[in-house]
């Protein structure tokens, strides 16, 4: 459907002087905040937001160098990942134990900034100078955690992929390692949680993935005490506190590491998760601005030459410039685009309803139509869902939200067709529902939507068009496709005949001169939302 560049074999001028230009600037984004490499290529007429480039290698294996070059010829979006739609991850780790308020509270226990952390902590725990972040690791026990079950529940939710927050801003692995100290398996649930979790993926025919978050892990205060509490860092140097520790260990956990060693360290233990369990994707948080451009390159490198040798098609998926979109997936965190995409994207987002990714004590859960329909709007624009659950520190999924992703998973297994392997129409719909805007870019995840909102997809054969109704139509209601015209985005060819897709019944429709309108069957309707397939000669 959309036009993308491509290349045919042996050396390209054009791209060879595209991917020159897009190294310099993108090396300049780095350092000249902020001044980002999209802008930055915007200015001089060499990106779009949207811009989508394919650069296939004929099948034949390709040593990728750690430079910007030859990392250009990797694919960003792989076709199975276009095709999968839908992935869920979660937010598990030592702040699952105080599962108080958000998974920064290691950042703000140390911190003036909201008091009430430390005064809970204190309360409940003891001291902060007696016990320290680290000293929840023996409290993190994972007595429930059941790789089976929640590969099964994310596979009947209708994920396509799956997997853990390796490691979030707080410096605690979860799998088996041996460069990071602070690990699951010596420690703690003395269990190797991302291996077990992803062979069970696996064994179920689920792609994996592996986010890491762990960039801001670094103390960047560098000796100034104005800077003890940079932003920029997830734990605030204390004179008085575990985050100033010396220890050769203890240290590491809390960032408090020179910038070569930490970058280096940080390199290390991404290569090690690519090694130990190969994920298909991995997905990167963001602060990677502050890791030196030759680690990025050499982790880039590593990750897509490990994929060469298990025959794996991979994905990098990273926020806002932190890796150029020739060679990754742009991530817009608890939002979307606002406009179809010629690229695929992907967008993170929570089944909690306010605040924590991770559990917390009273933590709310949107509805299930709530986040269906958000998805929709996302697939509706080239896009690919990451949705977060939150695990108990015990390794509960809880039944409210179990609930959520059965609703989810029972709406896909009737409607699926209309998701999975789509790809996107001429226009994503129409609908009188107003978008805010997202915290983080795009619009927010959030959006009421309602039965005259319209969304669109297509086959890739263009033999079928799907009409995604945000809501519950009345039996007789009189659907109008204004989008739908002669002259507007009509279907390629012409319509054969329309079908409501719960129930297989065919449905009436006219076609006008400005517009098709479908008639609702008197049919049992989902309350999430309904599709209609309208078949193309």
């Amino acid at each position: 459907m959309f036009l993308t560049k491509s290349h045919p074999p042996g050396p390209d001028p054009l791209l060879n002087f595209e991917v020159s230009i897009i190294s310099k600037v993108y090396s300049m984004s780095r350092q000249l905040m902020p001044v980002t490499l999209i802008t930055a290529l915007m200015a001089m007429g060499l990106w779009s937001c949207d811009s989508a480039v394919t650069k296939p290698l004929n099948g034949e294996p390709y040593a990728y160098e750690p430079n910007w070059e030859s990392l250009s010829k990797h694919q960003a979006a792989a076709d199975w990942f276009s095709d999968a739609k839908f992935g869920i991850y979660f937010h598990w780790g030592l702040y699952s134990v105080p599962a108080y308020e958000t998974e920064w509270y290691p950042y703000f226990l140390y911190r003036d900034e909201k008091p009430d952390f430390a005064e809970y902590h204190e309360r409940k725990f003891g001291p902060l100078e007696e016990f320290g972040y680290h000293d929840f690791i023996p409290m993190f026990r994972a007595e429930k955690f059941d790789p089976e079950d929640w590969a099964n529940l994310f596979q009947q939710a209708g994920a396509r992929f799956a997997g853990p927050v390796a490691q979030h801003h707080d410096g605690f692995a979860m799998w088996d390692s041996d460069v990071n100290p602070w690990n699951v398996a010596d420690m703690g649930p003395e269990r190797d949680i991302t291996g077990e979790l992803l062979a069970s993926l696996k064994k179920k025919g689920l792609r994996t993935i592996a986010t890491f978050h762990h960039a801001r892990l670094r103390q960047r205060h560098e000796g100034d005490r104005k800077k003890w509490a940079t932003y920029n860092s997830h734990f605030a140097y204390h004179p008085d506190y575990p985050t100033s520790t010396n220890d050769a260990e203890l240290r590491k956990f809390y960032g408090n590491m020179p910038e070569e060693e930490f970058d280096q360290y940080w390199l290390d233990q991404v290569r090690e998760v690519v090694d130990k369990y190969s994920p298909d994707i991995l997905w990167y948080d963001v602060w990677m601005n502050f890791v030196s451009e030759k680690k990025i390159l050499e982790m880039s490198a590593h990750f897509l030459n490990h994929a060469q040798t298990t025959g794996q098609e991979v994905v990098l998926v990273t926020k806002h410039n932190d890796l150029p979109k020739t060679m990754s997936v742009l991530d817009i965190e608890q939002g979307g685009k606002k406009d179809l995409s010629e690229s695929v994207w992907m967008t993170d987002i929570t089944l909690s309803d306010k605040g924590s990714w991770c559990y917390t004590e009273g933590q709310k859960y949107k509805t299930p139509g709530l986040v269906l329909r958000n998805m929709i709007d996302v697939w509706s624009k080239n896009g690919v869902v990451l949705l977060n659950v939150s695990p108990m520190a015990d390794g509960t999924i809880n039944q409210e939200q179990q609930d959520v992703l059965g609703q989810i998973g029972q709406w896909l297994d009737t409607y699926g067709e209309a998701v999975y392997g789509t790809v996107p129409f001429y226009t994503y719909g129409f609908g009188p529902a107003r978008a805010a805007d997202g915290a983080h870019g795009g619009q927010s995840a959030k959006v009421e939507y309602g039965v005259s909102d319209i969304r669109f997809t297509t086959s890739k054969d263009q033999k079928s068009l799907y009409v995604f109704l945000l809501g519950k139509p009345e039996a007789g209601e009189e659907i109008n496709l204004k989008k739908l015209n002669s002259i507007g985005y009509g279907p390629a060819t012409a319509v054969k005949r329309v079908v409501e897709l719960g129930s297989g019944t065919e449905v009436a429709w006219v076609q006008e001169e400005k517009q098709y309108k479908i008639i609702a069957p008197d049919v049992e309707y989902s309350d999430l939302a309904n599709v209609f397939r309208m078949e193309l000669e």
